[in-house]
């Protein structure tokens, strides 16, 4: 089996997603978002006036993207991992500190309150679940470490060849807020 390639970065808006692959673009990682492939691949819908987001068709970019280059790659975006990708990087943090995030970007009560309820319950591990993904997954507090840290410790985990002990066992061993 071929090493991953492709990974998903992902996890609740405001966990440290797109600040962990700016990072890794620096390093000379190539990294693309959800959204510039989503409006690369005319898989966006009308922008919604309330939260000025553009819903993207996931399935639609599923079935039209492919990298065909060898470059190791990072998607960013919270739908990346329901893209064709290798590996999985699910970035948490902690509700008190993800609400603080979500509040400094201008968002909304109720757009922030629901980002953080997704985080407490673990939503991006339910889709993970739901859908079967069986890739390797680093899962990483984000609110526990500094931004290089963080780098540094994925960039590792790909060094050391993605080790997992499958979804499963990793879901299983899996930040709990609610604990």
């Amino acid at each position: 089996m071929d090493p991953p390639r492709i990974f998903a970065v992902t996890g609740t808006p405001g966990c440290g997603k797109t600040t962990l692959c700016a990072l890794l673009g620096e390093q000379g990682f190539s990294v693309e978002s959800v959204i510039d492939l989503a409006a690369r691949f005319d898989c966006l819908g009308e922008e919604d006036v309330s939260d000025g987001a553009a819903p993207v068709d996931v399935h639609k970019l599923a079935d039209e993207w492919f990298d065909e280059s060898n470059d190791t790659m990072f998607v960013d975006g919270h739908l990346s991992h329901l893209l064709e990708i290798d590996a999985i990087v699910l970035i948490r943090c902690h509700p008190d500190h993800l609400k603080q995030r979500l509040e400094a970007r201008g968002y909304d009560e109720r757009k922030v309150q629901s980002n953080v309820e997704w985080e407490m319950i673990a939503g991006t591990w339910s889709e993970i679940l739901e859908f079967e993904l069986d890739v390797p997954i680093l899962e990483i507090d984000g609110s526990a470490t500094s931004d290089v840290e963080l780098m540094s410790e994925v960039i590792q985990w790909i060094e050391d060849g993605c080790p997992s002990d499958g979804v499963e066992a990793t879901a299983a061993e899996a930040i709990d807020w609610l604990a």
